[in-house]
Formats: structure tokens, sequence, C-alpha cells
């Protein structure tokens, strides 16, 4: 077993790092959420990671985003994260696309993946994200922050979990974010996702809200 990995033993096993390294996940968005969720799974060893963003970093980045810094402003989220990936971890396979999701594109972007791990921050485009995973019968990790609030939840396919957590009508409250609230999130996520694509056991159809004010985590639907 490779070196970078052998801290993950006793947490995971030989074997299920082993089939880490075989698996394809997409994150959809580089921003805050997507970014620590990126490195997480670079430094898991996750076999191919593709990233998807056709958004540039901008100055009200700075104060959430890990892939952000001042001499990075304008440039493609996607292509800093793919050099970032090149830069922590060099083994893993990293896709880049610098696209926002679309319709258009949705379908093939989540074709072949092991996990969807959602990163985006509007309703419109989880929703896409949403009914791709559904039709390609891929499991979509969802997750989204707000001030102090995080949230995560396994939608596997047939499940219309975001439409309840969404309803029609819903719309963001804030676009509040912190230095803390993204990877506390992406740390979930992270976290429900390894234990899915190892096979660990798992509940799904759950929503995962952590109120990181009053320090309460709750399990909703």
């Amino acid at each position: 077993m490779e070196e970078r990995y052998i801290r993950n033993l006793g947490a995971l096993s030989e074997a299920e790092c082993a089939l880490l390294r075989e698996k394809t996940v997409l994150v959809a968005g580089c921003g805050g959420l997507g970014g620590y969720l990126i490195e997480m799974l670079l430094r898991l060893g996750v076999g191919e990671i593709r990233a998807v963003d056709g958004d540039r970093f901008e100055a009200s980045n700075l104060n959430r985003q890990l892939l952000s810094a001042p001499g990075l402003l304008g440039r493609g989220k996607a292509e800093v994260a793919a050099e970032r990936a090149a830069a922590v971890n060099p083994d893993v396979r990293f896709v880049a696309v610098p696209e926002f999701v679309t319709e258009k594109n949705v379908g093939q972007l989540v074709r072949g993946c092991d996990a969807v791990l959602d990163a985006l921050d509007n309703i419109p485009s989880r929703r896409l994200l949403a009914q791709a995973c559904n039709e390609a019968k891929v499991p979509l990790i969802h997750g989204a922050i707000c001030g102090w609030t995080a949230q995560a939840a396994v939608i596997m396919p047939g499940d219309d979990l975001l439409g309840e957590i969404y309803p029609e009508g819903a719309a963001l409250s804030s676009k509040a974010s912190l230095s803390f609230t993204p990877p506390f999130c992406a740390a979930l996520q992270t976290a429900l996702c390894v234990r899915l694509l190892t096979g660990r056991e798992i509940e799904t159809g759950r929503l995962y809200v952590a109120d990181l004010l009053d320090m309460e985590l709750q399990r909703l639907f």
C-alpha cells in the first residue's frame, strides 16, 4: 500500500482504500463546498474526480473558498481545481469541465459515475442534477450551506428527497457564508460518500442539518 494512504488504515481497511481507487466521483461546483470536497477526495485517493464549474473567482469568494486566493481572481474555478489536484495527488485522474451544469450537459457529466456530490449554489441546477442522477441511477450526495447552517443527504435513484427539501416555489433566502461552514458540510458529504462507495451500511432518505451556532445536529425526513 502506498505510504501516502497509510494513515487511512484503522479507519478504512486496505481493501476499502483499494476500492476507492476504482471509483469515479463527480463534484458539481468548485466553489465553497466544491473546493473542500475535491481536496478531501484527492487525499483519500478516489480514482477519478470530475469537477464541473463555469464560474471564475472573484473577491467575494476569498472569505471561504479553499481554492481562491488574491492572485487567482478572474481565473476559472475548474482550471484552478485541476492545478490543485495535480499538486496534491497527481495519481488521481482529474477531469476539469469549465462549464455550468445545464440541461444539455448534465446527462454526460453524471454518466459512468459511482457517486455525484452536489456543491451547487442554486435550486434549478440542483434539480437538473438530481433528475440526471435519477435517470442514470447514480447516487447523489446533496450538500448546502447558509451562514452557520450546513445540510447533507444521500439521495438514491427513485427518491424525491430533493423535492421535499426544495418544494416548488422554494427560494434561497440568504447568501451568507462563513469560513468554517463549507468544510464542515464537505466533511459530512465526503463521509457519506465514502461509506456509500465502500459498501458500508448507510441510511438514505435522511437530511442531516447541522446548526453550528447552537451546536445541534438533526435528522429530518
